[in-house]
């Protein structure tokens, strides 16, 4: 098993006497709001000081101005893309990598992999890094037919046949929607598109959490799955490092006031000018650097750092104020189930039954492959060990021990970790 690296000041700062007294979310929250115009201040005197001005630039990555197409382009990879409409009218973006740089056309034996992001993300997660180092260029060059999907109101699926993304109307959905009418309408299409009865599918944090619902509660959906692949599971997140659950009602009620509704991070132009005008300002790209790892983990040396301003003009995505209710509802509840509308006549409307229905994970019965991290503050180790006797046909977990949450999608060693694994299951059940 790899180590843990860690950064000598963060591993410091969060030592072990400092963690039993701090929650995490917490304190990186304050940090942000409190020090962060300070450092801001302090890395300009700095800087100028040694000799950079405002106009001194990080060379910037062309990808970093790019929308997928372009990026996968970029790369020499032949890209084609779908708009998916499900049967509550949201328009989804689909995205296919057909074969890789070195193959000639479609074959009809290609192992078809379908590959599902999670919150606050979009298909970005699988071409973040370089080609070696991205999920779908390494299966495409394996020899796969590679689909990327965009979970509604994600920055390439922010169209409905009839209601503005500029509504509340729009973004009343949870992760319950994208189970029960993305998932559906995005593999049906794929199955018509490419001809094959069953395809593979992979999905990370949410987007496992999707794939437990839709398998165990449509059956027929389930049996077009040949495997399922869950990167960072998550079925349950009693765990999770978050507020004290007496906070929620209060947090839930801030929420709505201040999006209406609506969704948070929805403005991804900004996060695009923030890393290509701001952040690759020398004064302020390490201020951004310490924010992104922060963020989404403190390896950087797993992580490249040259990419930043690519990751950063993609993360975060929207999310839904009521996907984040949802979530929260989990949290309190400490099970899964789905959306409360927290009035038992609604309830029984969506549900006809006043409380929400759980879901049974016990009942899918798709064989099943996990990766999970040791250092996971989302998909909490203690979570997945709860959640494995649940998987009835689970065939191999692994555990990476350093590995947080979003090193399956941007970790220099994922490959090694984990992607050539799945690639080699898949070459492995085709045979059989």
């Amino acid at each position: 098993m790899a180590t843990s690296h860690r950064h000598p000041a963060l591993s410091r700062l969060f030592s072990r006497d400092l963690r039993g007294h701090l929650d995490r979310p917490h304190f990186i929250d304050r940090f942000q709001m409190w020090s962060l115009p300070v450092i801001a201040c302090w890395m300009l005197i700095i800087g100028t000081r040694n000799g950079y001005s405002l106009k001194t630039r990080i060379p910037e990555n062309p990808e970093a101005s790019m929308n997928l197409s372009q990026i996968m382009s970029y790369w020499g990879y032949p890209n084609e893309q779908y708009d998916i409409v499900t049967k509550d009218g949201y328009i989804l973006g689909l995205y296919r990598i057909p074969h890789g740089r070195g193959c000639l056309g479609t074959a009809p034996y290609r192992p078809v992999v379908y590959l599902q992001h999670g919150v606050s993300a979009s298909a970005f997660n699988w071409i973040a890094n370089l080609p070696p180092n991205s999920l779908a260029y390494i299966l495409a060059d394996a020899g796969c037919d590679v689909w990327l999907g965009n979970s509604r109101g994600t920055t390439w699926s922010r169209r409905h046949v009839s209601l503005s993304p500029d509504s509340e109307e729009f973004w009343a959905f949870s992760f319950d929607d994208m189970a029960n009418y993305d998932l559906p309408a995005t593999i049906d299409f794929i199955v018509k598109k490419t001809r094959q009865k069953q395809l593979y599918y992979l999905g990370h944090s949410q987007g496992t959490t999707i794939a437990f619902i839709s398998f165990s509660t449509n059956p027929k959906l389930a049996q077009r799955i040949k495997m399922f692949f869950g990167l960072a599971p998550v079925g349950s997140v009693n765990h999770i490092k978050s507020p004290p659950t007496k906070l929620f009602p209060f947090l839930e009620s801030l929420t709505k006031v201040l999006f209406h509704r609506k969704a948070i991070f929805s403005d991804t132009k900004f996060n695009q000018f923030l890393a290509t005008k701001i952040c690759n300002l020398w004064v302020f790209h390490w201020l951004c650097k310490g924010i992104f790892f922060a963020t989404y983990g403190s390896d950087y040396r797993n992580i490249n750092e040259s990419r930043l301003d690519v990751y950063m003009s993609n993360y975060p995505g929207p999310i839904s104020v009521q996907n984040l209710i949802h979530w929260a509802q989990i949290i309190t509840s400490g099970r899964l189930q789905a959306f409360d509308w927290e009035d038992p006549a609604l309830n029984i409307v969506h549900y006809n039954q006043v409380t929400p229905p759980l879901y049974n994970v016990t009942l899918m019965m798709v064989p099943t492959v996990l990766w999970s991290g040791g250092e996971d503050m989302l998909a909490d180790p203690a979570d997945v060990d709860s959640l494995l006797p649940n998987i009835t046909n689970l065939i191999y977990h692994k555990r990476v021990p350093y590995y947080n949450h979003m090193d399956f999608c941007l970790g220099m060693d994922a490959p090694q970790q984990v992607f050539y694994e799945v690639i080699s299951m898949i070459m492995t059940n085709m045979q059989t």
